[in-house]
């Protein structure tokens, strides 16, 4: 497997290559197609990257960041909450300190929360990447189709 470029720009994980033409697949649709081989131009990324591309990119930043249910669930309620002071985030959840410091950092980082100002305090709110994932995930539907 490779990863190849059509002229069009579209990118196809290549399952098979003959003298003229390559059968390719659509990540995004599952669909394969025969395209001639003087359309496409391979790529230099992993055909494992280009097929995980058929899941929604904030679904694909939560799943890689998001690695265990504390930080999950952190997610989910925050959600809910609304944004929120970080001692309410304390005193509401079973993170120590450090530990919920250390998730909202990467959490932050990966554009799934965003630093916002509660009551005159630092406090957390989801990103609307984040709210997309996290409704993609529970209804196990891509809310813009």
């Amino acid at each position: 497997m490779k990863t190849v470029r059509a002229d069009d720009g579209t990118d196809y994980v290549l399952l098979k290559r003959s003298d003229d033409a390559s059968l390719v697949r659509d990540p995004a649709t599952g669909n394969e197609c025969y395209v001639r081989n003087d359309r496409l131009e391979i790529v230099d990324r992993s055909p494992l990257e280009t097929a995980a591309s058929a899941v929604p990119e904030p679904v694909r930043r939560l799943v890689t960041n998001v690695h265990d249910e504390k930080a999950l669930g952190l997610l989910f309620e925050l959600t809910e909450r609304g944004p929120t002071g970080v001692r309410t985030l304390l005193d509401a959840t079973d993170f120590c300190e450090s530990d919920l410091h250390g998730t909202l950092t990467v959490l932050t980082a990966s554009d799934l929360l965003e630093e916002t100002t509660v009551a005159d305090e630092r406090g957390y709110r989801v990103t609307e990447s984040g709210r997309e994932a996290l409704e993609w995930i529970a209804t196990g539907n891509d809310p813009s189709s």
